[in-house]
């Protein structure tokens, strides 16, 4: 396809997104849920923007809306230039490999039955266009910079949670996309396996290509993003500059205070 004018890769404008809440009976009325509220902002090209808050703010649901996983409820989402958000899916199938979403659950992302070299294989065939004999070479490549050559025969169930994270980011990076939107994605690891992740999400990003990382993790935000929105009960409250920048909202600076944040798990805030 042709590739369009420099500019952001994302453009966020003015995004809500309600949910429609059942009641707790069948006659119960229901209720809105606003689980995105005017949010805005932009991402632009080889910049790392961290979208980061408790369970419940937003984040993963506004990541969601990005890539049309999630429809919005109103405003607008422009990917490289082009309007998103209302676009049929049989429009945005042939620009899926641009735009990549790396999983939170990666052993259910994964067919039980593919080997890791599977996976990236039946990835760059599908999504990429490849032939099966260039899609193995470049397969083999991928895998082999992630440290993952010596798996390429296992199975899911045969690999640690780092292994399958790392194929799934093996499957996202063989198709040299523009936007990757990586959701929680060493959750459940051990923090030394947490940081060689994220190290192998980061420094595998194509060039020009922007990232959202969806975390709750401060310092590892600090370490490898540019900016961190901060997002509280769907809006974003604020923006910090990374990795020095320091917070001046109540709630933000919670987030990033160590100390602080014993007090806010235990707070109502959600």
């Amino acid at each position: 396809m042709t590739e369009r004018a420099a500019g952001p890769i994302v453009e966020v404008r003015g995004v809500y997104k309600t949910f429609r809440r059942a009641g707790r009976w069948p006659w119960s009325r229901g209720a809105e849920v606003r689980a995105v509220r005017g949010v805005s902002f932009v991402v632009q090209p080889g910049e790392v923007v961290a979208l980061v808050g408790q369970s419940g703010s937003g984040k993963t649901t506004l990541a969601r809306c990005v890539l049309g996983l999630e429809p919005i409820t109103s405003g607008a989402i422009e990917l490289e230039g082009r309007a998103w958000h209302d676009l049929s899916e049989a429009a945005r199938r042939p620009l899926r490999a641009r735009y990549q979403y790396v999983p939170q659950d990666a052993l259910s992302a994964l067919d039980p039955q593919q080997t890791a070299l599977e996976h990236v294989v039946e990835s760059m065939i599908v999504l990429g266009g490849l032939a099966r004999s260039q899609a193995g070479l470049e397969a083999m490549e991928m895998l082999d910079r992630l440290g993952l050559a010596h798996r390429s025969g296992a199975l899911p169930r045969e690999m640690s949670g780092g292994e399958q994270r790392r194929v799934t980011l093996a499957r996202v990076f063989a198709l040299r996309p523009r936007l990757v939107v990586a959701d929680e994605p060493t959750s459940g690891l051990d923090p030394d396996r947490q940081g060689a992740v994220l190290h192998d999400l980061i420094t595998n990003l194509p060039d020009g290509s922007g990232c959202l990382l969806v975390t709750h993790d401060m310092p590892q935000a600090r370490r490898w993003c540019h900016r961190a929105l901060v997002m509280l009960e769907g809006e974003v409250v604020e923006a910090i500059p990374l990795p020095d920048g320091q917070p001046s909202h109540p709630y933000a600076r919670m987030l990033f205070d160590p100390w602080g944040q014993h007090d806010l798990d235990q707070s109502t805030v959600s």
